[in-house]
């Protein structure tokens, strides 16, 4: 009699301990199909039933990203109770195919078990304010920077830019303060009411022949012969030297600007004085090296005279001097150079240090 109560008690254990839960889901995966950015939140719904013998508890659920929140069952679910899971999706900045993945993590076996949704979004038509971001008056432009972005100091680039009359009367736009090496035009000359039309820019860079690297100019604005106050068109250009056309001879035969170091560190100076930095180079290639055109990052550093050719072979040095002003902390300042040398003509040198705060000025 003891034997078959101690094999009873046994096999309630056993039982007890074999007993767990079991999440299944209806479905495990959801497509919305095909939907409009501007619809809103979207929700998805996963039901699931506990088909273990033992109370189910989802610990915690999480979603791939913050685009996608989640709600859940938070209560144990007993042995053939059900639950859910729910999903919702944002479709705001998206403008394609999505699938995103929630991880539901219980306390059954396995414990976590993923869920898909997935749909295609179609963007939202854009406002004519978010096409046309720049005012002018009655007419919007794109933008109110036109890049011409790298250009080769030999060459004419062009660039065009949309804009359009959002007014109900005809408008002209006209560019004033425009530099030699820059031509804008608008096309139509005179825009309709509604109509759209494009600013025609062309820059010469072999026009600009004294400057090198980013420039930019700011172009004054008329609409319909009014001048706009305060309200510019920003051209810029990054002007490179062209070294595509050059031979594999005279490639190896190119200056080559060796420098000792690119950073010179001033040290410790006080506010309103100045500091004198040097960066030395040398020549190591096999003709002339040119220093086409040095220019700082700021007022604050003054350029020294700089010897233009150096021999192969030679030394050469750039010397500039800092101005602290009312500067103060640790300073980093740019310096960049325009050379001949194909491999090295665009450096950018870095002045830095400490400036400190003048008593006086601490209290």
């Amino acid at each position: 009699m003891k034997r078959i109560l101690s094999a009873v008690v046994l096999l309630l254990f056993a039982a007890g301990l074999w007993a767990q839960p079991r999440i299944k889901f209806e479905d495990t995966r959801h497509n919305y199909g095909t939907i409009k950015e501007e619809a809103g939140k979207q929700k998805a719904v996963f039901n699931f039933t506990n088909t273990g013998d033992s109370v189910l508890v989802i610990t915690r659920v999480q979603p791939s990203c913050g685009c996608t929140a989640s709600d859940y069952t938070k209560a144990p679910v007993p042995p053939g109770g059900k639950g859910f899971v729910t999903a919702v999706f944002d479709p705001r900045g998206y403008s394609s195919r999505f699938a995103k993945s929630i991880s539901v993590y219980t306390n059954a076996r396995p414990p976590v078990n993923v869920l898909i949704i997935e749909g295609q979004v179609v963007p939202r038509e854009k406002t004519v304010e978010e096409i046309y971001t720049f005012a002018v008056g009655p007419v919007r432009f794109q933008s109110n920077h036109l890049a011409f972005t790298t250009t080769k100091k030999n060459e004419k680039k062009i660039r065009v830019m949309p804009v359009i009359n959002t007014s109900k009367e005809p408008a002209t736009v006209e560019f004033e303060g425009v530099p030699a090496h820059l031509s804008l035009k608008m096309n139509p000359a005179t825009l309709k009411p509604g109509e759209k039309g494009v600013i025609e820019g062309s820059y010469d860079a072999k026009l600009n022949s004294s400057s090198w690297g980013n420039v930019n100019d700011l172009i004054r604005l008329k609409v319909n012969g009014e001048q706009q106050k305060n309200i510019y068109l920003y051209v810029s250009a990054n002007l490179v030297e062209d070294f595509s056309g050059l031979s594999s001879q005279k490639l190896a035969n190119a200056p080559v600007l060796k420098l000792e170091s690119n950073t010179v560190n001033f040290g410790t100076i006080k506010q309103r004085s100045s500091a004198d930095v040097e960066f030395k180079f040398t020549n190591e290639g096999k003709s002339d090296l040119i220093i086409r055109h040095v220019k700082s990052g700021c007022g604050c550093t003054a350029l020294m005279p700089t010897e233009n050719v150096i021999k192969p072979g030679a030394q050469g040095s750039i010397k500039a001097r800092f101005n602290s002003g009312g500067y103060k902390g640790q300073i980093y300042k740019n310096i960049f150079i325009y050379t001949n040398d194909p491999k090295n003509s665009e450096v950018m040198l870095m002045i830095k240090g400490q400036v400190l705060v003048e008593e006086s000025s601490a209290k």
